[in-house]
């Protein structure tokens, strides 16, 4: 498993992060309990199978909800 940090360039309401979160925990090879979208700081935060999934098709599924990904970490 691989831990991602994904900084968004913006979150402007709590329930875009409840949509972003959504669509992250629905990717198959994602750790469902370790999604973590934080507001304040309009990251999230996650760890992935990278043998089923990258970090692209991470950040593909939160562009495709409308929300820009500034940059992203992995570890």
């Amino acid at each position: 498993m691989k831990k991602a940090t994904i900084q968004l360039e913006t979150l402007t309401c709590p329930s875009c992060a409840l949509k972003i979160e959504g669509a992250v925990k629905a990717l198959d090879g994602v750790a469902k309990e370790s999604v973590q979208v934080l507001f304040n700081s309009s990251k999230v935060k996650l760890d992935f199978d990278e043998t089923k999934l990258s970090v692209e098709d991470i950040e593909k599924a939160i562009t495709a909800l409308g929300y820009e990904v500034k940059k992203s970490q992995v570890k």
